[in-house]
């Protein structure tokens, strides 16, 4: 049998109003939307229309109580895929869960069970929580550091797909009219660890395809091992072709040092778009919903996020990548401050120009649906990239426009299919089945 042919693999977030903290004034609803079932329904079915491979659910186990944002993350994302599982076909769910807080018995158990139900659609975004205010709602303990919480998650990993397969039904022998199964479909894994101590098996059998898929964000040091080990999907900060290459051929040669093929991993990082019917159209727009109101304005708050004196800084000089990599100690997540330098060190560019490059951490594509069409599959044509999970500034508002403008034109140039195809999340990314 040939092998399927390489396409274009689109995911789309569905947290609340939308990505940018700033945009939710210039978008279509009420303030009661991020906790309607009826309103993530919506969203979900407007991504099947548009044929995303998943609708993508972040999460962060503790309220978020900026009086000048909004709240990003309420309902558990495991169980509003499991209610929009069963209310949109085909499309599937990428889950963000935490393995610094949870257990592995029951995070494998409850993922099997959806991918089960959900007929193979679940993907799970493996994190290692890293504010304090989410360890405090677990406990007195402080929050790990960044290399415990990193090992824990990697053992919490191992010991999941332990889990995943310990009862197999493939191991079923020639069962006897009078018995209901083998037993010995189901081991039990014994695992002993520096972090769990887990019996096993699971009580839960394999699922149609074998386990949820992983997704997996980080581009620190302890993030890159996790994604290598166990990383499927890869969510990540790729602000152009030099440094997308260099953190795709990065993870890869770490799979292979740690004994895996990588051909089993997809490159998905993050994409912001802002549609106009012009691109000056689509600048004022970026102005508006970033909340800088113009692009001095823009400047202003690059200058302010990386403590920058705005008395001697000037927009307009090339800047120097090693002053931008972030702290590897830092309590924050340092993948995303990646970004930055990663662009700098294979580009020279101005402040002025950096703005309209990123926005939210994330790659910035603005213009008309042609000119954005052009931007994503550039990177994508060449392998830099196998997809992207785009993040719309404004929820429904920038997922329609993408989907009525943008979708047409990626599937008349044959990059993107016009209905869903495969079984699973696996044969849609062309992932290979756990063995």
């Amino acid at each position: 049998m040939s092998r399927p042919q390489r396409r274009l693999n689109l995911n789309v977030g569905i947290n609340t109003t939308g990505y940018l903290p700033n945009a939710w004034k210039y978008r279509t609803g009420t303030r009661h939307d991020i906790n309607d079932i009826g309103y993530y329904r919506r969203l979900t079915e407007i991504a099947h229309k548009g044929r995303f491979d998943a609708v993508f659910l972040s999460d962060h186990p503790a309220l978020l109580t900026d009086p000048l944002s909004r709240p990003f993350h309420t309902i558990d994302p495991l169980i509003l895929s499991t209610s929009l599982a069963a209310q949109v076909p085909d499309i599937g769910f990428v889950a963000t869960i935490s393995s610094t807080y949870n257990s592995p018995y029951n995070l494998a158990r409850r993922t099997q069970s959806i991918d089960i139900v959900s007929g193979g659609r679940l993907i799970i975004n493996v994190v290692s929580s890293f504010n304090p205010n989410v360890a405090a709602n677990f406990g007195n303990a402080p929050l790990p550091p960044r290399s415990e919480r990193y090992a824990k998650a990697t053992e919490f990993l191992d010991v999941a797909k332990k889990l995943w397969s310990s009862w197999d039904e493939r191991r079923d022998q020639a069962v006897p009219d009078d018995l209901f199964w083998d037993a010995v479909s189901a081991q039990a894994i014994e695992h002993e660890g520096d972090f769990f101590t887990v019996k096993g098996p699971l009580n839960v059998p394999r699922g149609p395809q074998g386990h949820p898929v992983i997704a997996q964000a980080g581009a620190s040091e302890g993030g890159i091992d996790l994604a290598a080990r166990h990383g499927e999907i890869i969510y990540c900060n790729i602000l152009s072709r030099p440094a997308g290459r260099a953190f795709g051929k990065k993870v890869r040669d770490r799979a292979v040092a740690l004994g895996r093929d990588p051909s089993g991993i997809r490159i998905v990082p993050g994409l912001v778009v802002i549609l106009g019917k012009t691109r000056e159209e689509a600048l004022r727009k970026h102005e508006l919903f970033s909340g800088t109101g113009s692009e001095d304005g823009l400047i202003a708050r690059f200058i302010k996020e990386n403590g920058l004196d705005p008395n001697s800084f000037d927009p307009d000089a090339v800047l120097n990548a090693e002053e931008f990599i972030p702290d590897q100690n830092r309590q924050w997540a340092v993948g995303m401050g990646l970004g930055l330098s990663d662009l700098l060190t294979h580009e020279r560019l101005t402040a002025r120009q950096v703005v309209r490059r990123s926005e939210g951490h994330h790659r910035l594509l603005l213009g008309t649906a042609e000119e954005v069409a052009d931007g994503i599959i550039d990177l994508w044509q060449d392998g830099t990239v196998d997809g992207y999970t785009l993040q719309p500034p404004r929820a429904p508002d920038d997922i329609i426009e993408f989907v009525e403008q943008v979708v047409p034109i990626l599937q008349d140039r044959g990059v993107y299919p016009r209905e869903y195809e495969g079984r699973t999340i696996r044969d849609r990314y062309l992932l290979p089945y756990p063995i």
